[in-house]
């Protein structure tokens, strides 16, 4: 036997290294485009998300800033919404309730149980019930009936296909946690 190593065992601690390398470029990589905005859609973020949850403790450490702030700018930057109303499309979801949305989350002190303020604000809308109420608040407004004040049944009717629509646009987007992104499980 010799004592030098065999060429196997160069070539599998030299893939290991090579590894190692891509996974922190490739950590790089996704951490810069976080911070540069070039990733703009739930589903690219949701991506990372789960690069990072399955990412090494020191790897977690360096996405969580990014992270945060990429969620941040989704929300802020009206990509959200964008991307509700691109689900939306016969009734557009309400630009007014996703304010709301935004103003309570940033009003609740539970709010500090997830880094992902996306999550956040559509949990917000779903469990407050908004999209009836903003559904019925819209329905009824005079700029819906050519400045007309619409008969009770109208309304109501017309606020249905609202709630409908917006709770599938709601739902669609919700799909794509499996689980909350919380620190506590929800």
């Amino acid at each position: 036997m010799s004592s030098r190593p065999s060429k196997r065992s160069n070539t599998v601690n030299g893939s290991a290294n090579k590894g190692a390398r891509r996974s922190a470029q490739s950590t790089a990589q996704l951490i810069d485009s976080l911070n540069t905005h070039r990733v703009n859609t739930l589903t690219e973020l949701r991506r990372i998300e789960r690069v990072a949850a399955e990412s090494s403790d020191d790897d977690q450490v360096a996405f969580q800033g990014p992270m945060t702030s990429a969620w941040t700018y989704y929300v802020t930057s009206h990509n959200l919404l964008s991307e509700l109303r691109g689900l939306s499309r016969n009734y557009p979801f309400s630009s007014e309730m996703l304010d709301d949305a935004k103003w309570r989350v940033s009003n609740d002190p539970d709010s500090n149980r997830s880094w992902n303020y996306a999550w956040l604000v559509l949990i917000k809308i779903r469990d407050d019930a908004m999209v009836d109420i903003y559904a019925s608040a819209d329905a009824s407004k005079p700029e819906m009936w050519d400045g007309q004040i619409p008969e009770t049944d109208e309304a109501q009717q017309l606020a249905s296909c609202f709630a409908w629509e917006w709770k599938e646009a709601l739902d669609q987007m919700l799909r794509h946690w499996e689980t909350p992104p919380t620190t506590t499980g929800y």
